[in-house]
């Protein structure tokens, strides 16, 4: 943990479980509150910028196996439950749970509580690739329906809060993130290569490396 920029750290994982963090998040509008995926275990939080640390949820269930999130986001938008959401990328796909952590759900239309109510999961319009991993996730905060993801394909964007999406970007998507006052200022790992896009993924330029 670092509050200067990275200028010092320290550790910061009092009651956390041991084993590798595959993913980690801040809360969208708490920067006390954090979470963190541990290899094998859960989804942990930590409500005092990681002074101390407690299980919030066991592993998301996906294709008859538990998953390891590779990659997590607080997203600011409104569960039906009185909370938002948390975001998980896994090897299988994508899935969410509310922040008062009573189940995961695939993402779809509607709350989590229509969700609960129903138990039925509605066809997906235009769902992320099945087939990928979803390797990382970033949510605008200037626009909380707005997400980015990054995966083998490439990048991909959604303007429903994960419902609906896009291929924004072809090649070895890595990682994504998004200025947090302009939803459409992206940056992305591809093919190993550092690209930016003001348009919101319409058109990219590789940043050169000195």
């Amino acid at each position: 943990m670092s509050d200067d920029g990275g200028t010092t750290w320290a550790a910061r994982s009092e009651g956390l479980a041991s084993g590798e963090v595959t993913a980690l998040a801040v809360a969208a509008g708490n920067p006390d509150m954090i979470y963190a995926a541990i290899r094998g275990d859960g989804l942990w939080k930590s409500e005092d910028a990681g002074a101390t640390w407690a299980l919030a949820m066991d592993r998301p269930w996906l294709d008859a196996a538990e998953r390891d999130p590779l990659t997590l986001a607080s997203v600011d938008l409104e569960t039906g439950m009185g909370g938002i959401w948390i975001y998980a990328g896994t090897e299988k796909g994508l899935t969410r749970v509310p922040d008062c952590f009573c189940r995961w759900q695939d993402v779809q239309p509607g709350n989590a509580m229509d969700a609960l109510v129903t138990g039925d999961t509605p066809p997906a319009e235009a769902p992320l690739p099945a087939d990928e991993p979803v390797l990382s996730l970033a949510s605008a905060p200037a626009a909380p329906s707005t997400l980015y993801a990054a995966l083998p394909s490439g990048v991909w964007a959604s303007q429903d809060g994960g419902v609906i999406w896009t291929h924004k970007a072809k090649g070895q998507g890595r990682a994504v993130a998004v200025h947090p006052r302009d939803e459409n200022h992206i940056a992305a790992l591809l093919n190993g290569t550092l690209n930016l896009s003001r348009d919101g993924g319409a058109t990219w330029a590789a940043l050169a490396v000195a």
